[in-house]
């Protein structure tokens, strides 16, 4: 079995399920369940939320949110018109429907479906922006739900960040276990693979994952959640030092040495305006 088959099937053994529901254009709304009770993470549009949940049979238990913008918090009003729950998300952020704020090093813990998170600030795509990590209670496997900080070969534009910022988020992250399932917000896997090929068009890995994921968009099935192990072989801004992508990125800045936060940034800057 593939690593993305693999990932997938992990995602969705034992008694719970973390599903991507997708939404908008590219959106994906993860839910976690246990065939009863759920929590939904980024609800940027409640009607998808809503037909899965009434289609499984479930009660919305949770929601959670990891930043303010208007497609990962725009479905919490409907969703809290008819299910009365807890809205999970940053202290650092002025995010009306949140009446449970968290910082970095807290831990959410919620009854049912039985779970426990922890919160990681990884400012940089927006400026309180965080993460939650659960380490077990799915399938024994690790889950990281990251909404637009990193992306599968991607990771989020620095709208309030700074560089610093953003690779001591993305630094953060890449220190959770190999294993860690990466629930993303976007399926912007193929364009980003695109790009991370300009940067290291030898890596080997990244070939491979653009074969797999072409074929898994060709049927219509989502590239995610990936794996964080995979992603430190093919995401560029997970290998600011990696020899290839420091290469790349002096020949594209003009310029060398470049220090590991100056790689990071210029590659940053050159997917912004890569076509």
């Amino acid at each position: 079995m593939d690593a993305h088959a693999d990932a997938v099937s992990e995602a969705s053994a034992g008694t719970m399920t973390v599903f991507p529901v997708p939404a908008f254009q590219d959106n994906y709304l993860w839910v976690i369940d246990n065939g009863k009770d759920a929590v939904v993470v980024d609800p940027g549009d409640a009607a998808p939320v809503l037909a899965y949940l009434d289609a499984r049979g479930l009660t919305l238990r949770a929601i959670l949110i990891t930043h303010k913008h208007a497609d990962h918090v725009g479905g919490v009003d409907a969703l809290l018109d008819r299910f009365d729950v807890p809205v999970h998300g940053p202290a650092g952020e002025a995010i009306a429907c949140v009446d449970h704020p968290h910082r970095g090093g807290e831990t959410v813990h919620i009854a049912a479906p039985a779970l426990t998170l922890e919160v990681i600030d990884v400012p940089g795509h927006t400026a309180g922006h965080i993460a939650y990590f659960l380490g077990a209670g799915v399938a024994g496997a690790p889950h990281l739900f990251c909404g637009d900080t990193l992306f599968s070969c991607g990771c989020g534009r620095l709208f309030e960040g700074t560089p610093a910022q953003m690779l001591a988020s993305l630094d953060a992250i890449a220190a959770l276990p190999p294993a860690t399932l990466v629930h993303c917000a976007h399926e912007y896997t193929l364009s980003n693979i695109r790009f991370a090929l300009a940067v290291e068009p030898d890596n080997a890995a990244l070939a491979a994952w653009h074969r797999e994921a072409t074929a898994l968009r060709a049927a219509d099935r989502p590239t995610l959640p990936t794996t964080l192990a995979q992603e430190r072989l093919t995401n560029p801004f997970l290998r600011s030092d990696a020899p290839a992508v420091i290469a790349s990125a002096e020949r594209h800045a003009g310029r060398a040495p470049l220090t590991r936060e100056a790689v990071f940034a210029t590659v940053r800057s050159w997917k912004d305006s890569f076509r």
